[in-house]
């Protein structure tokens, strides 16, 4: 196993590279008198996310967290070691096929840096795009397990299912005997959190069950229904997307809540007045949200984005990650040599807007901390509370062979 290596602030990698240039040719002469164009050329990376289509809004959030980290890793400089890095935004719409495509297109543009995407289908697919094409892959916010130590060139910049699961099961002790159900859209990111449950609380003595529903369904009565069928002991809901306000209303009228514990994840600012008066019943767990954690780095990205007319949301630590890991893969990498940056991000810890991260070596693992939160209600709206901050070692996947 590697090294972890520690993310440099911008400040000491500004300060080296002016030792470095004391020691070096200036622009238009050299050491033996003659003259050369001392530049660099710019690195190119492609960013392809939902700007549209139905996680859009996580996309938004992902883009923001990632204008705030370039800002960050650059000191506004857009530059890291005099290469300029130029970001190019492509729109995947939701859409597999079309990802691919821009994939391809960036590729043969000579691009060896891709990052990005909230779908985790897309996300797989991206990942043997990379493969093939032996260039470095940064997912974003996508959540499937199988995006872990798929290869050698697919790294991610947020948690996975695992991570969602694990800390549900901090809510209701040992599972041993006891029936959960998972309730979730019949989609990738559905299926990796029935996955995840099986994996994590199946093989703790639980038995799991699941009531899948179409991505395209919009009356969910007949699906709630089926849950009360089951007679869990728990609930767990793993919901994404535009559809979320309507689930939710339909759990609460067929009661659902009176029913089971029910258990999800907290989703992006847009849904906490999602949940109707079934707001105080549910047990969260929670990625992120803009009250949690108090450091200097989620500070400089809530302020960034506040100056830029936005606000933190549940993604936005996914874009920052990324933009840190893009800014080392350039750094120690140098931008160019793919197998190099690989190597660079392999152990490297760092300081995100969570605290302290490590993509794991072996598998590429995101190690970090996760949340259990709850909503309370303030001056009349809905918002979420920190209950616990779950240790990330307690929620790390295990290593992928």
């Amino acid at each position: 196993m590697r090294e972890p290596k520690k993310y440099l602030a911008p400040a000491l990698i500004a300060t080296a590279a002016l030792m470095l240039a004391g020691c070096a040719p200036t622009a238009g002469g050299t050491s033996d008198g003659g003259t050369t164009e001392d530049s660099k050329e710019p690195v190119n990376v492609s960013i392809i996310y939902s700007e549209t289509g139905p996680l859009a809004a996580y996309g938004a959030a992902y883009k923001g967290g990632l204008e705030a980290g370039l800002d960050y890793a650059t000191e506004g400089s857009g530059e890291i070691d005099g290469r300029e890095i130029t970001i190019e935004y492509a729109d995947d719409a939701g859409d597999a096929d079309k990802a691919v495509s821009l994939a391809k297109d960036a590729i043969g543009s000579g691009t060896k840096i891709i990052a990005g995407t909230v779908s985790s289908g897309i996300a797989l697919a991206l990942a043997e795009q990379a493969q093939q094409n032996k260039i470095l892959y940064i997912s974003g916010a996508a959540a499937a397990d199988g995006v872990t130590g798929i290869n050698d060139y697919t790294f991610r910049s947020g948690r996975q299912t695992y991570q969602d699961v694990a800390t549900a099961g901090t809510f209701i002790g040992d599972p041993k005997g006891k029936k959960i159900l998972v309730f979730a859209q019949d989609t990738a990111f559905g299926q990796g959190n029935l996955a995840g449950v099986e994996a994590v609380l199946g093989a703790k003595g639980a038995t799991v069950s699941s009531v899948l529903v179409p991505e395209d369904a919009t009356e969910f009565t007949p699906f709630a229904q089926r849950i009360l069928d089951e007679a869990p002991d728990l609930v767990f809901v793993a919901w994404a997307g535009a559809t979320s306000g309507a689930m939710w209303q339909a759990l609460e009228q067929q009661g659902i809540f009176d029913a089971a514990p029910v258990v999800t994840g907290l989703g992006d600012t847009a849904t906490y007045e999602a949940y109707g008066s079934a707001s105080d019943k549910i047990s969260f767990l929670n990625h992120y949200f803009s009250g949690i954690p108090e450091n200097d780095v989620n500070t400089a990205m809530v302020e960034y984005l506040e100056e830029n007319d936005s606000k933190a949301d549940l993604f936005s630590p996914d874009g920052f990650n990324a933009a840190l890991m893009i800014a080392e893969a350039i750094k120690t990498g140098g931008g160019d040599d793919v197998d190099s940056m690989v190597d660079a991000l392999e152990g490297f810890t760092f300081d995100g807007p969570k605290g302290e991260i490590t993509v794991r070596a072996e598998d590429h693992a995101m190690i970090q901390p996760m949340y259990q939160v709850k909503l309370v209600q303030t001056d009349g709206a809905w918002v979420p509370e920190l209950i616990e901050e779950i240790d990330a070692e307690t929620v790390a996947p295990p290593v992928v062979e």
